[in-house]
């Protein structure tokens, strides 16, 4: 039994270290590295790694990326169920500045294959799961299949809209029992379905009371996690179901480290969570976001994405209690 399935991509990730990130026209020096990623990978190894028993539905093609996912997906214990696909192996080319920001370009291949018949191909996966996580690299159509098929095994959903500019409908978000957008991807939903325009950069400054109530018109009855980078988290649930929380909305802190890399932050943050969900059930859901929290600051301090994730026993040493 997998506790945790995460639905998405797999993408082998080019990197580009520069002292700034390449403008309009420019040409610049950096240095080059190369390693597995996407946000389907990254967040399946966080839970993975986070303690949780993990399953990872994908597509892959028939090459040195495909062969490359399925040795790190048993390195670290993810059960990997992969559609083969004809298109060669998803690949993003990342270019991260001298402060962790970073540009990334993604080329979808196999990634856009995945099929909704694929994803509910195994219908005992399912039923053993106790949390499904997405994101939306991969066809809209699947993952709202894959959301759907996991609220029916009655397992708890978990949406990641990323990245910010992905196909997005109302149907998709109903879908989801959780929801954990950054600022940018926060903006743009409240834009598309809620008709509130403003910028990313003002969402962490909102007082709570608002940020509260923007929550609810764009998920009325699910629970909203917008993640505020080096701010930490802002909390916003329904008042009929605050997932054993004392108060409807909070923010939770962000811890102090030295990151270096920001680039899968986001995808530590998701992948801790679920795990902090399947494996500790019942427990006030401000708990899962603080772990959530911890982890995600740790593996910014290392390069990379799916190789930066920190093990459980890690986090444990370096935020006790």
């Amino acid at each position: 039994m997998n506790p945790v399935i995460v639905v998405g991509s797999f993408n082998v990730d080019h990197v580009w270290r520069c002292a700034e990130l390449p403008a309009v026209g420019a040409t610049i020096a950096g240095q080059y590295s190369t390693g597995p990623g996407g946000k389907g990978f990254n967040q399946a190894v966080a839970a993975a790694r986070a303690g949780a028993r993990t399953a990872f539905v994908c597509a892959l093609g028939d090459d040195a990326g495909g062969a490359l996912a399925r040795q790190l997906a048993a390195a670290d214990g993810i059960d990997l169920r992969a559609e083969a696909s004809e298109q060669p192996t998803g690949t993003a080319g990342i270019y991260v500045d001298a402060r962790g920001r970073n540009s990334i370009v993604i080329g979808p291949g196999a990634n856009g294959t995945l099929s909704a018949a694929h994803v509910g191909s195994d219908p005992a996966l399912l039923a053993g799961a106790r949390v499904l996580l997405a994101q939306l690299e991969s066809p809209v159509e699947t993952i709202e299949a894959a959301l759907a098929l996991a609220r029916q095994a009655g397992a708890t959903t978990v949406l990641n809209p990323a990245p910010a500019n992905a196909s997005t409908s109302i149907s998709l978000l109903r879908l989801a029992d959780v929801l954990t957008p950054n600022e940018t991807e926060f903006a743009a939903l409240l834009s598309r379905h809620v008709g509130e325009r403003m910028d990313a950069e003002a969402v962490a400054a909102l007082d709570g009371a608002s940020l509260h109530g923007l929550c609810r018109k764009l998920l009325p009855h699910g629970s909203v996690v917008v993640t505020l980078g080096s701010v930490g988290a802002f909390v916003s649930h329904p008042d009929e179901a605050t997932r054993g929380d004392a108060q409807a909305y909070y923010r939770v802190g962000a811890e102090s480290v030295s990151a270096s890399d920001t680039t899968g932050a986001g995808d530590a943050f998701n992948g801790a969570l679920v795990a902090s969900l399947a494996n500790n059930a019942g427990t006030p859901f401000a708990s899962h976001v603080r772990f959530a929290n911890r982890y995600a600051a740790l593996s910014t301090e290392r390069p990379g994405a799916a190789v930066a994730m920190p093990r459980l026993a890690e986090v444990q040493e370096r935020f006790p209690g």
